[in-house]
C-alpha cells in the first residue's frame, strides 16, 4: 500500500502548522517563517533501532510505587577537558543527550572534536558524526588539534536511518552528531533543517541514548537571535543544552549551560582559541587582568562569580562630550538597560550630569558580566572618566546598586575576597552588610561603604 501524504505549512520558527499558507505564525508572532511540508505516514512497526519505540500495544508496562523503584547509581564519565566536565556537571551520564549551541565559526565542531579525541584517547570507542564535511576535512583538524586516535571512528553521513544502522553493534562510548539540522529521514518529505526533520531526528537520536545508554552530543545551528535553530521542542527534548558564546574578534570562549538536568546551570568553562585547538583556562582572572594599564582613569576592577568560580575582570569606561543631541550610551560586556540605571543613579543620587555625555562601557577580554555584583565597579569607571582621575589600581570594587544609591551586599564575599587576594589585591570595597559573619583574610582590607558616594571617595588614589 502506498504511503499517504499531506501538505502543511510550517512556521521554522516554533514549529506550530496550518492548513493554510501564513505570511505572520499566529503562535509566535514572525513574520516569513511559512514553509510548505509534505509530511508521509511513518509505519511505527519498523525496528526500534530505526525509528524508535515500538507501540504501547507490543510494549508491557505497569505502574509502580516510587519507593519500590530500584535507584539507577549512573557512574559519570570524564571526558579529560575539566572546564567541559565542570559544565556537565563532573563528568557525562550514560544515556544523556547534549545539545551544544553556538554562532558559526565560534568553534563547536573544533571543541566537541577534542571531547571526542579525549575520550577515544582513553581507550573507548567514539563516533563521530558529521553531516557537513568530509573525512579528510576531519582529519585535517583532528591532526590539528590532537585527536587522531583508532578509537574515533568518523562517519561522513546526512541519512539518519543509515547512521543508526552503522552504530548498530559498535557499542560507542559517545556519538557526536554535526549538525541535526543537516541530517534528514527519507520518510519525511521536507528538507533537512525542516521543523519537522529536525524534531523527528531529534527524537530518534534521544530514544537511541535512553536505549542504549550512549550519551550522544549534538551540534545545533544557532539563529539570528542567538537561540537553536528548529522548534523551541528541540532544547526540550535533550537533557543538556550549552552554548558556546564569545566573539569571534577575540581569543577567550565560553561554554555556559542553559539546561543541565544532570547537574547546575551557573557553572561556566572557560577555552582559549589557540592554533592547536580549544586550550583551558584555569586562571581566567590571572589572563584578563594581566595587560592592565595603571594610572588611567575609566579602569576599575570587578568581581563576578560564574557559577562557583570567582572571575576577576576590567571594566573600562569612556566619558566624552557628545556631539549629538542623543549622547550615546554604548555597554559591551555589561547589559544595556542596567548601565542606562547606573547612569540615572549617578545623576540622581550623585549631583553628575552627564546628560550631554556620551558613555562607552567596556569589560575587557570579550567575556559577558550579568551579575549585579558589578554595579559597583561601572558606577566608579564612569565616575572616574567624568572626573578624568584614576582610582586606585588596587582596589576592586564589589557590590550592588540600589536606586537610591546605596550599595547592597552580594553573595559568596569571602571567596571573592580571597581571589582578589590571591592575585595582589590589597584592598576590596563591599556593602556594610557583607562585614559580618566571616573571618578577614590576611594581607587585604575590606572596606565596608554603605553608598556609592563613600565608595567614590574611597576608591581614588589621591
Amino acid at each position: 500500500m502506498a504511503k499517504k501524504s499531506r501538505t502543511h505549512y510550517v512556521c521554522q520558527s516554533c514549529g506550530s502548522s496550518s492548513a493554510r499558507w501564513f505570511g505572520r505564525c499566529s503562535a509566535c508572532g514572525e513574520w516569513n517563517t511559512c514553509a510548505e511540508e509534505r509530511l508521509a505516514d511513518v509505519d511505527p512497526r519498523r525496528s526500534a533501532a530505526v525509528s524508535g519505540p515500538a507501540p504501547a500495544a507490543e510494549r508491557t508496562v505497569s505502574l509502580s510505587p516510587i519507593t519500590q523503584i530500584e535507584g539507577a547509581d549512573q557512574q559519570r564519565a570524564s571526558v579529560g577537558i575539566g572546564e567541559f566536565d565542570r559544565v556537565l556537571g563532573s563528568g557525562i551520564m550514560p544515556g544523556s543527550v547534549v545539545l551544544v549551541g553556538g554562532d558559526p565559526g565560534i568553534g563547536k565542531s573544533t571543541l566537541l572534536l577534542q571531547v571526542a579525541g579525549r575520550v577515544a584517547a582513553a581507550g573507548r570507542v567514539v563516533v563521530y558524526v558529521s553531516a557537513e564535511e568530509s573525512g579528510g576535512q576531519i582529519r585535517l583538524r583532528a591532526s590539528r588539534v590532537g585527536a587522531l586516535h583508532d578509537e574515533l571512528l568518523v562517519l561522513s553521513e546526512t541519512s539518519l536511518s543509515t547512521i543508526l544502522e552503522q552504530l548498530h553493534g559498535i557499542g560507542p562510548a559517545a556519538v557526536v552528531v554535526d549538525s541535526i539540522q543537516t541530517i534528514y529521514l527519507a520518510d519525511l518529505d521536507s528538507a533537512p533543517g525542516s521543523v519537522s526533520q529536525v524534531r523527528e531526528c531529534a527524537a530518534r537520536l534521544v530514544y537511541y541514548a535512553k536505549d542504549t545508554g550512549v550519551p550522544v552530543f549534538l551540534v545545533g545551528h544557532v539563529t539570528k537571535e542567538g537561540n537553536v535553530a528548529g522548534p523551541r521542542v528541540l532544547e526540550h527534548m535533550v537533557d543538556t543544552v550549552l552554548y558556546l558564546e564569545g566573539d569571534r574578534h577575540h581569543q577567550f570562549r565560553i561554554l555556559r549551560a542553559a539546561k543541565n538536568r544532570f547537574g547546575s546551570t551557573n557553572e561556566i568553562g572557560l577555552f582559549d582559541m589557540v592554533e592547536d585547538g580549544m586550550a583551558e583556562v584555569t586562571n581566567a582572572s590571572k589572563i584578563l587582568l594581566s595587560e592592565r594599564a595603571e594610572g588611567v582613569s575609566g579602569s576599575a576592577i570587578v568581581c563576578s562569580m560564574e557559577g562557583t568560580r570567582p572571575l576577576l575582570a576590567e571594566i573600562q569606561a569612556l566619558v566624552s562630550r557628545s556631539s549629538f543631541g542623543y549622547p550615546q550610551r554604548v555597554a559591551t560586556g555589561v547589559d544595556a538597560k542596567r548601565l542606562s540605571i547606573i547612569i540615572a543613579i549617578l545623576e540622581k543620587r550623585c549631583g553628575y550630569d552627564l546628560s550631554s555625555d556620551d558613555i562607552f562601557v567596556n569589560v575587557v577580554g570579550g567575556i559577558r558580566l550579568e551579575e549585579p555584583a558589578t554595579d559597583l565597579g561601572v558606577g566608579l569607571a564612569i565616575v572616574s572618566s567624568f572626573v578624568n582621575r584614576a582610582l586606585d589600581v588596587k582596589t576592586v570594587a564589589i557590590g550592588e546598586l540600589g536606586l537610591g544609591g546605596e550599595v547592597r551586599p552580594v553573595p559568596q564575599i569571602e571567596r571573592r575576597v580571597v581571589e582578589a587576594q590571591s592575585l595582589g589585591f590589597d584592598r576590596c570595597l563591599v556593602a556594610n552588610g557583607n562585614l559580618d559573619g566571616w573571618p578577614r583574610p590576611h594581607g587585604v582590607e575590606v572596606v565596608g561603604v554603605s553608598a556609592l558616594e563613600a565608595a567614590r571617595d574611597a576608591a581614588f588614589t589621591d
